[in-house]
């Protein structure tokens, strides 16, 4: 068992020091880990990197906006976008890749929960997004690390993402509501996450000029994942995905 709890990682992350423990990051997307842990990766020592999809949605919609012809072609060019983006961040350690479909996370949630109970066994604590409905994937990854960390006995801390808030997507910052952790990110580090992001050109429609300025962490809230997540709507209900929050919330509790 962890003998740090939650809270107490929240505070090591922010104090910005190098981190010795095995800590996992599992990140629903590539870019992900750029936006919302780009400094934490290049301060880990024995650092396990987990994306849950491959960026690229079941239909070519996305690919074809971002000038890609198809999905797959869509999906490489964000991996290599990745490739890219963690040599900026200057991440050296492990990496995974599970190859879920975008917004299709939720789908694979059993699945999920058993790979990354193999994954995280021996990690300390595991850094990922909360459940906030910015994104179903998003979603999908607060529920599958929470199931899995528990059952390794892993501290989980939550990044600071984006969700719905008076009709806007607030970006980089918490819901309100459990205490939280912040530092500013130094110059240095400021400009490795801004080249990261150059680098993950293709998603420079969702991010544009908006770059971090603070790392924001916190201990992951107990949720109920059978109702609406805390802002009490999901930002993705305004995209016109057949995937919904209400629609999620069903598929999850199978």
């Amino acid at each position: 068992m962890n003998a740090r709890s939650s809270d107490a990682w929240a505070t090591c992350f922010a104090a910005g020091g190098p981190i010795g423990e095995r800590v996992a990051v599992v990140v629903a997307h590539p870019d992900d880990e750029t936006l919302w842990a780009g400094a934490l990766l290049g301060r880990l020592d024995d650092g396990v990197l987990i994306h849950l999809t491959d960026g690229a949605p079941a239909d070519n919609a996305d690919a074809r906006q971002r000038g890609f012809p198809t999905r797959d072609s869509y999906a490489a060019a964000r991996a290599a976008e990745l490739d890219l983006a963690l040599a900026a961040l200057g991440y050296r350690g492990a990496r995974k890749a599970y190859g879920i479909r975008d917004q299709e996370a939720v789908f694979a949630t059993d699945a999920l929960i058993e790979r990354l109970t193999t994954d995280l066994a021996g990690v300390a604590a595991v850094v990922t997004h909360p459940y906030e409905g910015g994104h179903p994937d998003h979603d999908a990854a607060a529920l599958a690390v929470r199931r899995a960390a528990d059952r390794v006995g892993a501290a989980v801390v939550e990044f600071a993402c984006y969700h719905k808030r008076d009709g806007n997507r607030v970006f980089g910052a918490f819901w309100p509501g459990s205490a939280e952790k912040t530092r500013a990110l130094s110059p240095d580090e400021s400009a490795r996450i801004d080249a990261a992001l150059r680098a993950h050109a293709s998603q420079a429609h969702v991010f544009g000029d908006w770059r971090p300025a603070h790392e924001h962490w916190r201990a992951a809230p107990t949720y109920d994942f059978a109702a609406p997540p805390p802002p009490d709507e999901a930002l993705y209900d305004d995209f016109g995905w057949t995937m919904t929050t209400s629609r999620w919330r069903d598929i999850a509790a199978w």
